[in-house]
């Protein structure tokens, strides 16, 4: 059932992008040009998911558990390290340079151009690097809670 769930929410996450113009990389890099011709319809599509977020999540944490899952898996990290600084940026010159991130790109499959074929590839590479060689080694226990939230 989770699998269904998931599906069916990244599927409506995938149209909601595409809706909001989030796959055409001229308008991310249009609101990154501050000094240019500067397209502000990407604030708006972020302020409405911060919104949203805001106040769904003010209802969700106050319920026992989630109604697909046996118990809330929130992380308690709280500090800003290097990793966290050092992933940040390079995921927005990624996102800066080509006008992608990986969610808009993946629902670019759907009616894909040249650019995801160069895009996906990277974007692959880029995980494997992290998976195989940056990551730290955890233990088994520690591996399947990082992946579940």
């Amino acid at each position: 059932m989770n699998n269904v769930v998931t599906l069916l929410a990244g599927i409506i996450f995938g149209f909601g992008l595409a809706l909001a113009g989030m796959t055409q990389p001229q308008i991310v890099l249009g609101f990154l040009d501050v000094a240019g011709e500067w397209n502000a319809s990407l604030l708006f599509v972020l302020g409405g998911a911060v919104g949203v977020t805001v106040l769904a999540f003010r209802f969700i944490l106050k319920l026992p558990k989630p109604i697909f899952a046996s118990e809330f898996r929130l992380s308690d990290m709280r500090r800003i390290d290097a990793p966290l600084i050092t992933g940040s940026t390079l995921f927005g010159i990624g996102w800066g340079i080509s006008g992608y991130c990986p969610g808009p790109a993946v629902a670019l499959f759907a009616a894909p151009n040249s650019e995801l074929w160069v895009f996906i590839p990277a974007l692959i590479l880029g995980y494997a690097i992290h998976h195989f060689l940056l990551r730290p080694r955890v233990s088994k226990d520690d591996e399947q809670d990082s992946m579940c939230g």
